[in-house]
């Protein structure tokens, strides 16, 4: 299955409507035009947010169960407030000095692994992993990645074309290899990291065969788009695998970063791996445009040393200062813990409701993947049933989405200030909606 069918299981594209919003809507799609989706069957006019809550424009509360990007809360006012202050001074590029891009710096490479001891910047986490691509190329020189069936890594041409979630494996480019997820084998979790490293030396295998050797195995470590596998200690033997072959690890942290799995501040660290380069984005400046590329000096050193890198809006001090402001708020008010309980006991209580349409119940910390199926043996997927209770959530005021190459997950991530009240809101919502 494609994204674009993915996406159209939770979007709306515009056209006729009754209620208030048609003639925002009829602007949006003749002024945007049609590639720009919107969520739900009714479309949500979002005003106002504070922290896991936003408001329509009626003045509606709903429960935000869904945005990664503002990480430590819709509105978080010391993230608003060192932004603000800093406007206020200065705001320019990376060619001139100053303090505050040495000074995250810091705080972001003492948060990984000794070996990741240098870091570039960029806007997005495309442009982050577009950037990591580059710099693989030119330390590895070999074109060929790995990657999983239905990843998304980005929207620019180089990581479109290893993102098969955009359009099924035929859209990837002719040096792409994808493979399945760890966990969706199905088997022990004993034998996950084998059947995994045994698909990846596979895949290596192939590319060295025709000609495009091994560049990256690049991981949403995860595996968000793929429908959410948490489980831990997977990614160590094909990481072997890949070093064998010549290539480098490259671990996607846009969605797992920055303490949202609960157990770690980066996924890779619940696989016990050291990753040659770590691409990162969306919550890094809770809303902020901000992203960056960490890795080891040794492997950016063939990029670095030859290719001048020069990104206007990248690291720039106002960005910085969002970025400093999310680490502040992660370390102060405890959210790695908070994602780990919070998370802990909203899988409890949907694992409790012990409806037959729901399957694997999945995930870590504040990012969790709830299967809807036809079948609770065979756990056929039920896309349609996904589907309509991401629109009846929507009709009880709780935001959710979907992911999976069936799109019969439900995705739920909320900011890592969600409550235990915030779980009862979630969970009650929930129950009312599998009655229909």
């Amino acid at each position: 299955m494609s994204f674009s069918n993915i996406m159209d299981s939770n979007s709306y594209k515009g056209g006729a409507t009754e209620d208030e919003a048609a003639p925002l809507i009829a602007a949006r799609e003749r002024l945007l035009g049609p590639a720009n989706r919107l969520f739900y069957e009714r479309p949500v006019h979002i005003v106002r947010g504070e922290g896991a809550h936003l408001y329509d424009a009626d003045g509606v509360e709903y429960l935000d169960a869904y945005n990664n990007v503002v990480s430590v809360g819709h509105c978080e006012r010391r993230v608003v407030d060192a932004v603000t202050r800093q406007m206020l001074t200065l705001n320019t590029h990376t060619r001139y000095l100053h303090q505050g891009i040495v000074d995250y710096s810091e705080r972001l490479l003492a948060s990984m692994p000794d070996p990741l001891d240098q870091v570039m910047y960029a806007c997005t986490g495309s442009e982050a992993n577009d950037l990591a691509l580059r710099v693989a190329e030119m330390h590895t020189g070999a074109t060929g990645v790995i990657v999983t069936l239905d990843a998304y890594h980005g929207n620019t041409a180089a990581v479109t074309a290893i993102s098969p979630s955009l359009g099924g494996t035929s859209s990837m480019g002719p040096h792409v290899r994808a493979v399945p997820p760890p966990d969706s084998y199905r088997v022990p979790a004993a034998e996950l990291a084998a059947r995994f490293a045994d698909d990846v030396s596979r895949a290596a295998d192939d590319l060295v065969a025709t000609g495009y050797g091994v560049s990256a195995l690049v991981l949403d470590t995860i595996f968000s788009s793929d429908g959410v596998y948490a489980a831990p200690d997977v990614l160590g033997p094909a990481v072997d695998v890949v070093r064998r072959h010549g290539g480098v690890f490259l671990a996607d942290e846009v969605q797992p970063g920055f303490a949202r799995t609960g157990d770690a501040m980066w996924g890779f660290a619940r696989h016990h791996v050291v990753p040659d380069l770590v691409t990162m984005g969306k919550p890094m400046g809770n809303g902020m445009p901000v992203a960056a590329m960490a890795g080891r000096s040794d492997v950016i050193a063939s990029f670095a040393t030859s290719v001048p890198y020069f990104n206007t809006f990248a690291g720039n001090p106002v960005s910085m200062a969002a970025a400093s402001a999310v680490l502040d708020v992660i370390a102060e008010d405890g959210l790695m813990d908070n994602a780990r309980d919070i998370g802990a006991a909203l899988r409890a209580e949907l694992s409790r409701m012990a409806d037959p349409r729901l399957g694997d119940i999945r995930g870590a910390g504040l990012y969790i993947g709830v299967e809807i199926v036809t079948d609770p043996g065979a756990k056929t997927p039920d896309r349609a049933e996904a589907r309509r209770l991401v629109n009846a959530l929507r009709d009880r005021r709780v935001l959710i989405s979907v992911c999976g190459s069936e799109g019969h997950v439900l995705k739920i991530r909320p900011p890592l200030v969600f409550s235990r009240s915030d779980v009862d809101w979630f969970c009650s919502a929930f129950a009312d909606a599998l009655v229909r």
